[in-house]
């Protein structure tokens, strides 16, 4: 009886593991995201929600360690090294910079419980609680929010910090909070490390901050522009500046060497006018100068 339940274990987590392989192989892009906090109900709405571009597996990290050295794929090995505490596997063909992305605007709001670390100030503002007069007052001043009474219901006077940033949510906070509905936690799966063709990501390198970012490409699409028309590099997007350009060299060279071509004998003429107006002056001031004191 005992061995046949240990040889049942055993081929179970061979097929798990031989399973892993065959996933791993599978897709382009392996990536493991922390689960802590995650409650069962969020995973399945993550789950849903990212269907079918990511697929979602939760693994022993001990059965992922040793599919992990049967797999063939470059370096894959070396994402054993951050397999600490509970995970969840997503295998995507997607991007592992866009499924960090996605990961990160998918966090879900949510209630603090005592013990839960306060991730910004947390603020009761001032306001209408809807919550009648009661035991609920007390609880209130308690936390150090003042409050009054009005057509039936608790007022808060002012904003109130009930939590700093960083700091431990007390008993008596998190009930006040769970009261108001104020739900202070995003939760979410974090993305610890990714793997995409040899390569190993971490965290750091898959957060991205997209208006800096954006701003790099902008600056980056400018310099290429303005090379690519100074070189005269025809493009669809550098034809038409390079072709102005040349029709503005083209006239300023046909004007300056009196070269009468329709489109700019207007301007040679022009400027020959002008050219005689101002020798004409010079004359008539040499003219003028050059008369006898006694005759002028």
């Amino acid at each position: 009886m005992v061995l046949a339940l240990k040889r049942g274990v055993i081929e179970r987590k061979t097929r798990e593991i031989d399973e892993l392989v065959e996933l791993i192989n599978k897709y382009e892009a392996l990536g493991v995201a922390n689960l802590y906090k995650v409650r069962s109900k969020q995973l399945q709405e993550l789950t849903k929600r990212f269907r079918p571009e990511v697929y979602m597996r939760v693994s022993k990290n001990v059965l992922i360690k040793r599919a992990l050295k049967k797999c063939t794929r470059v370096n894959v090995e070396k994402l054993a090294d951050y397999l600490t505490g509970s995970n969840i596997l997503l295998f995507t063909d997607t991007n592992p910079f866009k499924l960090a992305l996605l990961l990160d605007r998918s966090k879900i709001k949510m209630t603090a419980k005592a013990g839960d670390i306060a991730p910004n100030d947390i603020v009761i503002p001032a306001g209408n609680t809807g919550i009648p007069p009661g035991p609920a007052i007390s609880e209130l001043h308690e936390a150090g929010i003042r409050t009054r009474i009005d057509a039936g219901s608790v007022w808060v006077l002012q904003d109130t910090v009930v939590a700093k940033k960083g700091k431990v949510i007390p008993p008596k906070i998190a009930s006040v909070l769970s009261k108001l509905g104020v739900k202070p936690l995003e939760v979410g799966l974090k993305m610890i490390v990714a793997y995409d063709d040899g390569l190993v990501l971490t965290s750091d390198q898959l957060t991205l901050n997209l208006d800096e970012t954006r701003v790099q490409i902008e600056d980056a699409f400018r310099t290429a522009i303005n090379l690519a028309v100074n070189s005269a590099y025809p493009t669809p997007e550098t034809i038409t500046a390079i072709l102005q350009n040349a029709h503005y060299r083209a006239k300023n060279v046909a004007i300056n060497s009196n070269y009468p071509a329709p489109e700019v004998v207007t301007e040679i003429i022009s400027r020959a006018h002008l050219n005689m107006l101002s020798l004409v002056s010079k004359l008539v001031q040499i003219n003028k100068d050059a008369v006898p004191p006694e005759l002028g």
